[in-house]
């Protein structure tokens, strides 16, 4: 008993290191080369561990800069969308802020640190929502090529919002500000963001 347990012990740290090793490659390597330099968020992604938040078959691939499957349709999206996400969203303590994704996802994590309080909704119960959330901040967890209104109605006057936003079949992040109860989304830089099939747009007839 104990000689396996000196064995697995040393096992153990060599693993630990590895995972450290790849979190800090994917800061420098993935984040920093493409423009995400703020110090908060590489602090934030470099203390949680995205190998907690795939399948344990995918584990070593967890900080791989592309989209890794979940199961039953969903991904965890390539680490450059969520530091973007967050450089966008700048989220301060002073935000009540609403994320459309996971719970105990791995966005989750990171922003639940960041924001004075953070509420979650599945992409699934999205429409369910109702009244008025005072959301100071809301982020989109994937790609939509429709913005719900229900979700603009969450919104607090002179709130932001920071989603993907699928733009004549390419996937864009995407920023906005609620002003005169409406919200515009704003285009921004090119990115492989997963897209969620709850928010696509109606399909339309053409001849």
């Amino acid at each position: 008993m104990t000689l396996t347990e000196d064995r697995s012990a040393p096992e153990a740290e060599q693993t630990a290191a590895a995972k450290s090793a790849a979190r800090h490659a994917m800061i420098v390597s993935q984040l920093r080369t493409s423009g995400v330099n703020e110090p908060w968020v590489l602090s934030a992604m470099a203390q949680v561990a995205r190998e907690d938040y795939v399948p344990e078959a995918l584990r070593d691939a967890a900080y791989i800069d592309r989209a890794i499957p979940l199961g039953n349709g969903r991904f965890l999206a390539a680490p450059l969308v969520h530091g973007k996400m967050l450089a966008e969203a700048a989220p301060t303590s002073a935000d009540k802020a609403l994320l459309v994704g996971d719970g105990n996802g791995y966005l989750a994590a990171l922003l639940r640190p960041l924001v004075g309080s953070l509420d979650t909704v599945d992409p699934t119960a999205v429409s369910s929502l109702s009244g008025e959330g005072g959301y100071s901040l809301v982020i989109i967890d994937g790609a939509v090529e429709e913005l719900p209104e229900v979700l603009c109605q969450q919104m607090a006057e002179g709130g932001r919002i920071v989603t993907g936003l699928v733009v004549r079949g390419v996937g864009r992040l995407a920023t906005g500000c609620k002003a005169a109860g409406s919200v515009s989304l704003l285009p921004l830089a090119e990115l492989g963001i997963p897209a969620l099939p709850e928010f696509a747009a109606p399909k339309r007839w053409s001849f």
